[in-house]
């Protein structure tokens, strides 16, 4: 049976757009057309809460700061050849308590780059927050952190864990394993 004539000429140009489509997605199987995998990011559960007392006692009367870490945007992207790129910033709520003698506030964060269980990198950073007068509660982040981390065709970035966290004193990291994650 032999199709009539204007139907066989309106055939042809949907397999051409089928043959181009099919051809297109194949070029969007490259590597380079995705995003990269990403490292891990991992808060530290002993060092995700801050509770600073004066030097007087462990009463609420004084306690000067309590914190917790919120949240760690991340994005990724490639960087320089045989480099992803990751950019994060740290975020915390801080309360102020009634011992506190100044609204402005600057709590250092650690953020520690890992390959398997040899840490490679860890830098330290500052959260800053200003408490406006009858505000006893704030948001606060740390600027834009840009960390490029080197990859092979063997080795990912997913090879490479992130752990985040407040830098603690000895008394604080025992208050916090005491009472646990909030």
């Amino acid at each position: 049976m032999s199709l009539p004539l204007p139907f066989r000429r309106r055939q042809a140009p949907l397999l051409t757009l089928g043959a181009l489509a099919i051809a297109g997605l194949a070029g969007c199987a490259a590597k380079e057309d995705f995003p990269p995998i990403c490292p891990t990011l991992a808060l530290l559960a002993d060092a995700a809460d801050l509770t600073s007392y004066n030097a007087n006692g462990r009463d609420l009367t004084d306690l000067v700061l309590d914190g917790r870490i919120v949240t760690v945007p991340a994005t990724c992207k490639r960087g320089d050849k045989g480099f992803v790129q990751t950019t994060m910033h740290v975020t915390a709520d801080l309360s102020r308590g009634p011992a506190a003698a100044d609204r402005d506030v600057s709590v250092p964060v650690f953020v520690a780059v890992l390959d398997g269980e040899r840490v490679v990198d860890k830098q330290d950073y500052m959260l800053t927050g200003s408490f406006a007068s009858n505000v006893d509660r704030v948001r606060a982040s740390t600027p834009d952190i840009v960390l490029n981390l080197p990859v092979t065709p063997q080795k990912s970035a997913a090879a490479y864990k992130i752990y985040i966290g407040f830098i603690l004193t000895p008394e604080q990291l025992a208050l916090n394993r005491k009472r646990g994650p909030r």
